[in-house]
């Protein structure tokens, strides 16, 4: 026995066409006043409007961020730059410590000798030691953990600590 459609069944082509139309076609549907679409649309905006004003605040903070890191990294070029320029007359080999002394106003040199290794009167003023490292900037090595952690044997030093706490 064949199925059959019942015609009671199957929606009317009008009535697939009103659920289709996103306002009303009928005489018996709600009314869509002009005011409630007014007041639609202005929440949407609102909401749209906090959105986009937070996304813009995070890529505001960013930027600022972004900048904040592109200074640090000039400073660090224009110190390691002026360090490069310095005098020396050896071959600097990255991984080792080098002591920075001022001749006069301008003329900065290199020595291998550290203030304490000159017996504690240098001939010239101490500027800072530095540490050349592989990437060809230099580390300031004012003795804090930070940079003393960096090296292999800070690095030994405090996985020791650690080991025994």
């Amino acid at each position: 026995m064949a199925l059959e459609e019942d015609p009671k069944a199957t929606p009317s082509a009008e009535l697939a066409t009103t659920r289709a139309v996103p306002y009303p076609t009928s005489r018996l549907a709600a009314r869509i006043d002009l005011v409630d679409m007014a007041q639609e649309i202005e929440k949407a905006d609102q909401a749209l409007g906090m959105v986009v004003g937070g996304k813009l605040e995070v890529i505001r903070d960013q930027m600022r961020a972004l900048q904040e890191e592109a200074r640090r990294l000039l400073d660090e070029a224009r110190v390691s730059a002026r360090l490069h320029r310095a005098h020396c007359s050896f071959r600097k080999i990255p991984g080792r410590v080098y002591h920075l002394y001022r001749r006069s106003e301008d003329d900065l040199y290199f020595s291998m000798l550290s203030p304490a290794e000159w017996g504690g009167s240098p001939p010239h003023a101490f500027e800072g030691s530095y540490r050349l490292e592989v990437d060809m900037s230099w580390t300031p090595m004012n003795g804090t953990n930070a940079e003393r952690d960096r090296t292999p044997e800070g690095r030994a030093l405090v996985q020791k600590l650690l080991s025994e706490g």
